[in-house]
């Protein structure tokens, strides 16, 4: 839920030097939300105690989304352990877990009507588990109530949190996604609690766990990365077997957040989808305002079509084709 008036949101930036916003180009402007079932999500939200990302991370596509009934909950409160410099989620001493708050989470499936549901969560380094077990205990109260309703859950890197990835892929969500956020040289400056190899083994130990489980991943650009290191990026998450994969703008939360280096233009998203198909990802979102939860619900449709589709055609290959396909390039 909001913080008190009086919490600072993000003490640990308070005395950063101040970093003007850039006025944001005519691609990426949206528009205030407004309508009705925006106002009736965000409603129950309230009426059921939960928090969104949607909210926290001020995302720009919250009137769309909303507007379809459709919403990221934030499990495990609204307060991270983490100090990343993109993120505008509050950080500080988190508050004790909820203990109804998966079986609030089904209700607001339920009450939504949703297809698809996104999980998320704050980093919450105090807890021995990193709040796996919170996980699993969200995605089984979801299936005990909407059995038909698939889950994508969106988890924090579980660092030094030994087992905590295989509590949550028992629990069978439909599609594990953790963000890589950006390249490995900008960590240090833009998630320094976070580690790159972590989370690309975090990924890679999810489908090693469970073959069937979608897997994904997200960056942000416009931070200072060149595309050459966005391409190595790629590779490494095809080398950990991820399937879908998200390119969205950075977008500067505050004066004390990271400034955004530039704002990278809807052609060169264009060749960042191509190059990633290229790759082999299933599938590929790459435009400025995409994030990692945007729309879902659809992308999960067409990421289950695209699985189909390659399998099918795998099995219409001959035993000649196979061996063709698995020789090593001369």
């Amino acid at each position: 839920m909001p913080l008190a008036p009086d919490r600072i949101r993000h003490p640990e930036k308070a005395r950063r030097p101040d970093s003007p916003i850039q006025r944001k180009p005519s691609w990426i402007r949206v528009k205030a939300p407004v309508s009705k079932e925006y106002q009736e999500t965000r409603a129950l939200m309230r009426k059921l105690q939960l928090n969104t990302v949607c909210e926290e991370a001020a995302c720009p596509n919250i009137g769309e989304c909303w507007s379809h009934g459709h919403a990221t909950v934030m499990i495990m409160g609204a307060v991270c352990t983490r100090a990343c410099a993109f993120c505008n989620v509050a950080t500080g001493r988190p508050d004790a877990l909820d203990p109804y708050e998966p079986e609030h989470v089904a209700e607001a499936c339920g009450a939504l009507g949703l297809n698809h549901i996104v999980i998320t969560s704050v980093d919450r380094d105090d807890l021995a588990d990193g709040g796996a077990a919170h996980f699993a205990h969200t995605i089984r109260a979801i299936r005990q109530s909407s059995p038909d309703t698939t889950i994508e859950i969106l988890t924090p890197d579980f660092k030094n949190k030994p087992g905590a990835v295989q509590v949550v892929a028992e629990a069978k969500p439909d599609v594990f996604n953790h963000n890589l956020e950006t390249v490995p040289r900008l960590y240090p400056s833009i998630r320094p609690g976070a580690r790159y190899f972590t989370s690309l083994q975090l990924l890679a130990r999810a489908k090693e766990l469970d073959p069937s489980v979608f897997t994904k991943s997200g960056l942000m650009v416009g931070l200072g990365e060149s595309a050459e290191e966005v391409y190595q990026v790629m590779d490494d998450l095809r080398s950990a077997d991820v399937d879908f994969l998200t390119i969205g703008q950075y977008l500067q939360p505050t004066v004390k957040h990271a400034p955004v280096d530039r704002f990278v233009t809807p052609d060169e998203f264009k060749t960042y989808e191509k190059v990633a198909r290229g790759k082999g990802f299933l599938m590929v979102s790459a435009s400025p305002l995409t994030r990692s939860s945007y729309l879902a619900g659809d992308d999960f449709a067409r990421l289950r079509a695209a699985r189909e589709a390659k399998l099918a055609g795998m099995e219409s290959m001959t035993l000649a084709d196979l061996a063709s396909a698995a020789a090593p390039a001369e």
